[in-house]
């Protein structure tokens, strides 16, 4: 049975978001909607979601490891109850995530009492693994100023954007060496420009996919 595991990983501001939505509606126009799922993390309905979605609006105080536990927890629900479940229900199902788990290599140890990577690792051993990750590399100048045209109250991660950006590319690295397939696209251009960037990589895709 073919499936295809896609996420996509970024700045806050790097346009990800953006990207994966119109990529997702791009895929479904195109294979069928029966065969496109466009997921995000955290998730929500899933597992300690709404605590997740609380600790990073500020509305409620934790610790490092217990964020990193929610995560974890937040995880494997969605996995077990949502990705793995829609991968197997028929041929060629491809599933695309906001956020997966480089995010919480990178963003668990931001608060805190720093947990390492291998650490934040070993709380997520079991879910899948994406079949490929792509990182919208954006400068922390163009995210800040994307951000700043949105509006809103910043949350608990957005303050400190060269920092966390130093460390994605820390931990593309551990998981390249772990035999992750990790894409880094500039998304610092125009939508249109980061879009073709990232049909352009699915080229390394199984071929019912990109066509």
């Amino acid at each position: 049975m073919s499936h295809f595991f896609l996420v996509f990983e970024g700045l806050d501001g790097s346009g990800k978001s953006a990207i994966c939505t119109r990529l997702a509606a791009h895929l479904a126009a195109r294979c069928g909607t029966e065969r496109v799922l466009h997921s995000f993390e955290p998730h929500d309905p899933s597992a300690a979601g709404g605590f997740i979605r609380d600790a990073l609006a500020k509305r409620i105080a934790t610790s490092t490891r217990t964020l990193a536990l929610a995560f974890a927890l937040n995880r494997m629900d969605h996995n077990e109850r949502v990705i793995t479940p829609f991968l197997q229900s028929g041929d060629e199902r491809i599933v695309l995530c906001d956020r997966y788990i480089l995010s919480s290599l990178v963003y668990q140890g931001m608060a805190g009492a720093d947990l390492s990577i291998e650490a934040v690792a070993a709380l997520n051993v079991g879910v899948r693994m994406p079949d490929l990750t792509l990182f919208l590399d954006a400068t922390p100048e163009v995210c800040y100023a994307r951000m700043g045209s949105r509006g809103g109250t910043r949350e608990l991660y957005e303050e400190r954007l060269t920092d966390i950006r130093a460390r994605y590319h820390h931990a593309i690295d551990w998981m390249r060496d772990h035999g992750s397939a990790i894409t880094a696209i500039d998304a610092d251009p125009d939508m249109e420009t980061v879009f073709a960037s990232v049909l352009d990589a699915l080229r390394s895709a199984p071929a019912w996919l990109h066509g």
